[in-house]
């Protein structure tokens, strides 16, 4: 530690605080990382032997705090809650990042192996902890595989129990949040085609094939394959943006 400068020293402070890593194992992997912060925490996370053990028993008492008095469940209320004590808006996206780490199943609950584990996985046992974590897991939502798996997942959280599909208003606020992290100029056309063309509940095949279009279709629709192997309902879109003059790039202002 002696032969650090200042700022790698506090850089392997603030590591240990955040994650509850040894000396040795954070000044390890912030060098394996150049002394990049999210690198340094995808080394950390991403090799469990490297963890040290999150107290469970402090994980369990911050479990009962949130818990529903009348469920052995965290639900709507303890979630605001532990939202007011992580200094975090509930309808942040941030939010969808931890359901993401604790496997949650449905939006606004989480069982205790849910929370238990996901707070296990992520090195937590303390609001101090949780806080100083924050901004860590909304940087996650710049890694594109990350991305991508947090997209997916949302589909099964976000939709109502026992359906296979998830309600239009629904889908189109998880897209609203989603695509506000990853900018798609398409979305509001998107969102308002549905509204106006489809207004049913969104399968899992257009939701996943979704994500792809905005990825790899240029917005002016340019190298858009009319026999490419899209859901029907993409295809329609695509339909909908040649009527309203919107399917060819001189036509297109890319303003939303």
């Amino acid at each position: 530690m002696n032969k650090l400068g200042r700022g790698q020293r506090d850089k392997v402070q603030q590591f240990m605080l955040i994650t509850g890593a040894s000396e040795k194992v954070a000044i390890q992997v912030l060098k394996a990382s150049d002394w990049q912060f999210e690198g340094a925490f995808d080394i950390f996370y991403s090799h469990p032997h490297l963890k040290s053990v999150a107290d469970t028993r402090h994980i369990e008492e911050l479990y009962n705090r949130y818990k529903d008095p009348y469920a052995d469940m965290i639900l709507a209320d303890g979630i605001t809650l532990l939202c007011n004590d992580i200094q975090v808006d509930p309808q942040d996206i941030v939010m969808l990042v931890i359901s993401w780490h604790m496997k949650a199943a449905t939006m606004c609950e989480f069982s205790k192996q849910e929370f238990v584990g996901g707070l296990q996985s992520m090195g937590i046992d303390s609001l101090e902890k949780f806080r100083e974590r924050i901004p860590f897991l909304r940087a996650e939502l710049r890694d594109e595989l990350k991305f991508r798996e947090i997209y997916n997942f949302a589909f099964g959280w976000a939709k109502e129990k026992g359906q296979k599909s998830l309600a239009l208003d629904t889908a189109i606020g998880m897209w609203q949040l989603l695509f506000a992290e990853k900018q798609w100029p398409l979305e509001d056309h998107w969102c308002q085609f549905l509204q106006a063309r489809h207004n049913k509940a969104i399968s899992r095949d257009t939701w996943s094939q979704l994500l792809e279009f905005s990825r790899t279709i240029d917005p002016g629709l340019i190298n858009y394959d009319p026999e490419g192997a899209w859901p029907y309902l993409i295809d329609e879109f695509v339909e909908y943006l040649n009527e309203n003059g919107k399917g060819k790039t001189s036509e297109w202002n890319y303003t939303k």
